[in-house]
């Protein structure tokens, strides 16, 4: 004992050390502590708060969904009286304003508070992501300039809210493109209660306003069918939610009228998928409230396309015989005599595409299998809703796909047109699998330029005295060299190893070149199967088939439900393929 404190003693800096000392010491090395721990952790406090939070902001969001939804159903069909369409509008306008007043608050108080944003999610709002966002924004201010517009010529008849709405609306759409682009990225630790029911009511006044928008797409599509002298479908509502219908006995005062509806029908597809934009990317700041991240591990991409050649160019063939065959469908669709030989075009076209984006998928998924980057695997809010929006997304092409295919196989359809659908509902649900297949796993990957290949070559540094003249090659995967190779001159013995590197890099990179290929050839596909059912197309309703079977109040539910999950999904498929460009 004595030997052992004469030990400590000898230990201490000046020698002599007390007992108290001694014993403090020895609790301390062995790790002990006279306080019993704290039943709650800063960490499990910080969790609880967290979900405190979603859950109260969370029932906010619900409850208006619900409600807005039971209101926009009312406002859609004309036998279940629920409410008016001003009426209606007059709920979105309420909330437009609730929205607009709360981002507001957010970027003048609550960010400029002392530390109330002390991190940055560096995959949330990516530029290209709210490039589009901008993009689609600027459409959904001309279609509100059009929704003023018409109303302004129907003043004498109509409510002043269908006036007041769409203006309230282009200032919405500029405040939250705005708050959006500067603030998507943060992560608030302050006013998180506030925050976290701001972010949920600008979710929801989004959806609702997705919501409103299909439901009113789908009445201006299927218009032309209820008109028809059939009382099954006498319940849908001539004309649309906004715009009177032809009968209604209320006349325009000026003559662009007519102009300002068609081309607000044409800019549906736009404000349609900038609410899902927007309330993907609130979303996303929803879940990093009180979110602490040290995220050095993110790299920055650069959007390169040289040598990008073979899928560019297949991929810009492929859209343009898409449109093509979208303005002949369009033009000749209305006319009996040339409707099966048009319905035989479109499916064609269909077929064709759809195995070439399957074989496309497939050979991605392959080369992913020889791809020796290693999996992220670290949470990413990011990632987990892209790829659950893909896979719920695909659930509207599906939903069509497999009522066509009992439909048809029920009836033993022979007919060309019907083959062809049959055919092309199967090609839709196998390329739909093997294509979220080669996305999620292109999401789950590291960029290559974050994994610089280990080379055994000696450089000597002669510029620098003071530091070790011995470095490592780093090369990058597109074989150039790195910033901190500039200064490195190779030793003579060095040059043949060199070259061979090279040229072993050079034969590498086959792997990526293919899956920059595939991605553009997919992105460009997904872009024109995204143009033709956005813009009208509706070979659902042309066929005549499903509607035979199942009657058309069931066949048109089935179609305005998935279809406009189908439309954002070969949108979100844009979005996600080309992250997976930017990455590969």
């Amino acid at each position: 004992m004595e030997g052992n404190q004469s030990n400590v003693a000898a230990a201490s800096p000046n020698g002599a050390i007390s007992l108290p000392a001694r014993q403090e010491l020895s609790v301390e090395t062995l790790g002990f502590s006279s306080q019993p721990p704290s039943p709650n952790p800063p960490s499990t406090l910080l969790q609880q708060s967290r979900n405190s939070i979603r859950l109260l902001s969370g029932i906010l969001a619900v409850n208006i969904l619900l409600l807005g939804s039971a209101l926009v159903c009312g406002a859609a069909f004309s036998k279940v009286k629920v409410l008016s369409d001003e009426e209606m509008h007059i709920y979105l306008t309420i909330l437009l304003i609730l929205t607009t007043a709360w981002m507001i608050f957010y970027m003048v108080h609550t960010a400029s508070r002392p530390q109330a944003v002390l991190y940055k999610d560096s995959h949330a709002g990516p530029i290209w992501l709210r490039g589009g966002l901008v993009l689609f924004g600027v459409a959904s201010l001309i279609m509100d300039v059009f929704k003023t517009g018409y109303s302004i010529g129907h003043l004498n008849c109509e409510s002043p809210v269908k006036i007041t709405f769409p203006l309230l609306q282009l200032v919405f759409v500029i405040i939250q493109t705005y708050f959006l682009w500067v603030h998507s990225k943060d992560c608030v630790q302050k006013q998180s209660n506030i925050t976290g029911c701001g972010l949920m009511l600008t979710l929801a006044t989004n959806l609702m306003l997705w919501m409103s928008a299909v439901t009113d797409e789908s009445l201006h599509q299927t218009g032309e069918e209820a008109s028809k002298p059939n009382d099954s479908f006498s319940h849908l509502r001539n004309g649309s939610m906004f715009f009177k219908a032809s009968g209604s006995g209320c006349k325009c005062t000026h003559s662009a009228c007519e102009i300002f509806q068609k081309g607000f029908y044409y800019l549906y597809p736009f404000n349609i998928e900038y609410s899902l934009f927007a309330s993907a990317m609130t979303y996303i700041m929803w879940k990093n409230i009180g979110r602490q991240i040290d995220d050095c591990s993110h790299h920055k991409i650069s959007f390169r396309v040289k040598g990008i050649v073979l899928g560019a160019t297949v991929g810009l063939l492929v859209v343009m015989a898409g449109l093509g065959v979208f303005i002949v469908y369009e033009v000749e669709v209305t006319k009996d005599t040339s409707r099966e030989r048009v319905l035989i075009m479109y499916y064609t076209f269909s077929i064709v595409g759809l195995i070439l984006m399957s074989l496309a998928s497939l050979a991605g998924s392959i080369i992913y299998r020889f791809d020796k980057r290693t999996v992220v695997s670290t949470k990413n809010p990011t990632r987990s809703l892209d790829i659950a929006l893909l896979l719920g997304a695909a659930l509207g092409q599906f939903l069509i796909s497999y009522f066509s295919i009992v439909a048809i196989v029920a009836e033993k359809a022979t007919r060309t047109v019907s083959m062809l659908n049959l055919t092309c509902s199967f090609l839709i649900i196998l390329q739909i699998c093997l294509q979220n297949f080669f996305i999620i796993e292109g999401l789950h990957k590291q960029p290559y330029h974050a994994e610089p290949p280990v080379v055994s070559v000696v450089f000597i540094n002669e510029g620098t005295s003071h530091s070790n003249p011995y470095s490592p090659s780093l090369k990058n995967d597109n074989d150039e060299p790195s910033p901190a190779e500039n200064n490195l001159e190779p030793s003579s013995h060095s040059h043949d190893f060199s070259s061979a590197i090279h040229s072993s890099s050079s034969r590498m990179s086959w792997k990526r070149r293919a899956l920059k290929e595939i991605s553009i050839f997919l992105l460009l596909c997904n872009v024109i199967f995204w143009i033709i059912p956005a813009f009208g197309a509706r070979p659902q309703f042309e066929n005549g088939l499903e509607e035979w079977v199942y009657g058309f109040s069931i066949w048109v539910a089935i179609v305005n439900i998935g279809l406009p999950f189908g439309i954002f999904y070969r949108m979100h498929s844009v979005a996600s393929l080309f992250e997976v460009y930017l990455t590969s």
